[in-house]
């Protein structure tokens, strides 16, 4: 009889975790909480802490073998976050000591904090057991991994320390940069962790297996003893830069220049939930090269964003429409394609501002204008960039958003070129997301507007998706008119209607090798209105994650291409395929991810098939050594192997990339990447050392090296033999907040 009730009591129990709100609370202290990573002041005593954390995986249906606990202080000008998580040894996984770090493969939890309590956006902050910081931004509702990123910096504290069984760490944020509604007592709040010795990840507010876990769908509540007004000092900040360099073009015989340059950034909170950003003579000098990757597709390669001026805020502006049909691209602004080395170089940005944030608790507004110097070289006038966009939430999730992008050319000369004298778009946006997330989609319409309009310039499409823990069924549809002309867009492809449905299961294992695995039906259709039907694919994939956290995948896929314009499919100047030809070939794709707990990791994705009107084999992947916690040292490579009947011998696409990553200390790194790409003969050196003399302020020394090299098409050609440009840049930046 004990038994039995003791077992109602905690079904009761069990039940009420997972369907009532859970909360902790955040308690003003008078103490002065030395942020060393140790909870040794009475207020940590105070608050009731976020706790009880949950499985992720390998389950998602019990408690966490291993426990988190979080406890939350402030005063006036700080939030002070208190951490333990509990382990079954100390031997933990830290594989670089370099800021920003991934979640997986190492020890390590995340937090993520929503003022708004919109399950919309949120900011992340993480570290791990030896303190090094991670911060970033989930955007979307943390819908897919293109809704998070850590390329977001900001200035706040942290320090871990490790005991016996456990580790600990303090974190001091100062509220301000939080953009929070003044008012409001509770903000919604959700954390995970990784914990490599029991291979566990849990979060504290429980996230089902079929979703990201940092989906902001299931969030918990930091409920404050006291609703939050206006925050004192550290609001506003002003991060000046100065640069030198020297540089020399081999390949066009021009002597040896050195260069010289100032500006900065400044961040002005106009309130609690609005920033405005200012950049004077903005230099990226220190962003991180680009990785070169294989390009046999008939479109333009996507590179993400990088460079912090357009970060925060960043979907207000970036997320409309669809991946491939985006009205507004920020990499558009200041940057061209270096056509010796196929990677981005900077075209000089005068100035901009950029006001982002809340207006109230359903009303968020961005508005960006750019202005950027003339590219004599490369033929472009001097540009003003221009965008206001406006997102209202509705319901519980979703939200209504509309976006004006303007391109406007001053000093314009009519001499003939592509360039148009202004270029404009306006969009309007519906984003679906229900309050658990099963239903997800997007309804958009945008129209453009340029000098010489074509027929239909408009762009439209359509998602809905439905995700569960055993199906998941997806409708996708776009149409991309012949005269829709986004040039700050990302539109690779116009003059189409596309239909992309696709459909799976998943099948969760508590014995065996497998933790989940499932099959996917993919079917993808598009059609030019002149022609009929141009492409079609059906791909048939399975997917399983093994336990120790490996991955193994395969394809197969059915393809048919008809050509409209003439198309070397091998990527490497050969002779092309001639327009107004189809093909229908059929190919085999595979992939495995090695444990990435382990010191030494790889991932192989091979490739067979019928390619076009030949065959292809191809090898993808890289192998990777870490000596934690001082870095690692990593080989990436792509190879493609064409045999066309159309081309009087084979040919083959290489891309080789060694990397060197150290981090010395938590201050000091040193990158060194070499990039081999054989379609476009060019061998880049790319070394990077990094001083962070100060909290977000930084001495970066940057060298490049760029020759003339294609040894994978004439063997004699050896792989440093003529050098066509070298630069060697130094910079330094300060974070002072006023």
């Amino acid at each position: 009889m004990i038994k039995s009730q003791l077992f109602i009591i905690f079904l009761v129990s069990i039940s009420t975790c997972i369907y009532s709100q859970r909360t902790s609370s955040v308690v003003k202290t008078e103490d002065n909480i030395k942020i060393d990573g140790v909870l040794d002041e009475a207020s940590w005593k105070l608050p009731k802490p976020a706790d009880n954390f949950w499985q992720y995986f390998p389950s998602d249906s019990v408690p966490a073998v291993h426990q988190t606990e979080i406890y939350f202080l402030y005063d006036e000008k700080n939030l002070y976050i208190g951490i333990k998580c509990y382990s079954p040894g100390n031997n933990y996984v830290i594989p670089s000591l370099m800021r920003d770090f991934r979640a997986g493969g190492n020890d390590n939890i995340t937090l993520m904090i929503d003022p708004f309590n919109d399950r919309i956006n949120a900011f992340l902050f993480g570290t791990n057991p030896m303190g090094v910081q991670r911060e970033g931004l989930v955007s979307g509702g943390g819908e897919d991994l293109e809704n998070f990123t850590l390329s977001w910096d900001n200035k706040w504290k942290n320090e871990s320390k490790i005991f016996d069984g456990y580790w600990s760490s303090e974190m001091e944020i100062p509220i301000s940069i939080l953009r929070f509604n003044p008012g409001v007592d509770k903000w919604s709040f959700n954390s995970y962790r990784f914990d490599t010795q029991s291979n566990e990840r849990s979060s504290w507010n429980q996230i089902p297996r079929n979703q990201w876990i940092f989906n902001l769908a299931f969030m918990g509540e930091m409920v404050w003893d006291e609703a939050l007004q206006k925050t004192s000092g550290g609001k506003n900040s002003i991060i000046p830069y100065a640069t030198a360099g020297v540089s020399k073009d081999f390949e066009n015989s021009k002597p040896s220049s050195s260069f010289y340059n100032f500006g900065g950034d400044a961040k002005i909170a106009v309130s609690p939930s609005l920033n405005l950003d200012l950049t004077f003579n903005p230099d990226f000098s220190q962003v991180e090269v680009d990785q070169q990757v294989t390009n046999v597709d008939r479109f333009e390669i996507f590179f993400p964003e990088r460079r912090q001026f357009f970060l925060e805020n960043a979907d207000l502006f970036g997320s409309f429409g669809q991946t491939r049909i985006n009205p507004f691209f920020s990499r558009r602004i200041g940057v061209n394609i270096d056509t010796t080395s196929g990677n981005a170089v900077q075209n000089t940005i005068y100035a901009g501002a950029r006001l982002s944030g809340k207006l109230n608790e359903n009303l968020r507004i961005g508005l960006l204008s750019m202005q950027t110097a003339a590219d004599v070289e490369n033929g472009l006038p001097d540009y003003n960039y221009s965008i206001v966009s406006l997102q209202r939430k509705m319901f519980s999730r979703s939200n209504l958003g509309i976006i004006f992008v303007n391109k406007q050319a001053f000093n314009f000369e009519d001499n003939g070129s592509e360039n148009d004298k202004f270029n404009r778009v306006i969009g309007l946006d519906y984003n679906l997301a229900t309050n658990d997330n099963t239903w997800t989609g997007k309804a958009f319409i945008h129209r453009s507007f340029s000098v010489n309009s074509l027929n239909m310039p408009y762009a439209q499409g359509s998602t809905l998706r439905y995700n569960t823990r055993r199906f998941f069924l997806l409708w996708d549809q776009q149409f991309v008119g012949e005269g829709f002309d986004a040039q700050v867009g990302y539109v690779p492809r116009t003059n189409f209607i596309g239909l992309n449905p696709s459909l799976g299961m998943k099948f969760y294992q508590k014995d065996g090798l497998f933790n989940v695995h499932g099959p996917t039906l993919e079917f993808k259709y598009l059609l030019t209105p002149e022609i009929g039907n141009t492409d079609y694919s059906l791909a048939f994939k399975y997917e399983a994650e093994l336990k120790n956290n490996a991955r193994l995948n395969g394809e197969i896929e059915n393809t048919y291409v008809y050509l409209t314009a003439d198309f070397d499919p091998t990527g490497s100047d050969s002779e092309a395929l001639k327009a107004f030809t189809a093909y229908n070939y059929n190919a085999i794709k595979l992939s495995f991810m090695s444990n990435t707990n382990l010191n030494f990791t790889y991932r192989i994705q091979p490739t067979i098939g019928e390619y076009f009107n030949g065959y292809r084999a191809g090898a993808f992947g890289n192998i990777a050594y870490r000596f934690q916690p001082y870095g690692q040292i990593s080989f990436e490579y792509g190879y493609n192997y064409f045999s066309l009947p159309h081309l009087n011998s084979f040919r083959q696409t290489v891309i080789l990339s060694p990397r060197l990553d150290l981090t010395f200390n938590k201050k000091l790194f040193l990158s060194t990447v070499v990039q081999y790409n054989s379609q476009i003969a060019n061998m880049n050196v790319n070394a990077r050392l990094q001083w962070r003399f100060a909290p977000v302020s930084d001495f970066y020394l940057v060298f490049t090296d760029n020759y003339f090299s294609d040894f994978a098409n004439d063997p004699s050609n050896r792989f440093m033999t003529e050098i066509r440009n070298r630069s060697l840049v130094a910079k330094v930046t300060y974070w002072l907040n006023i």
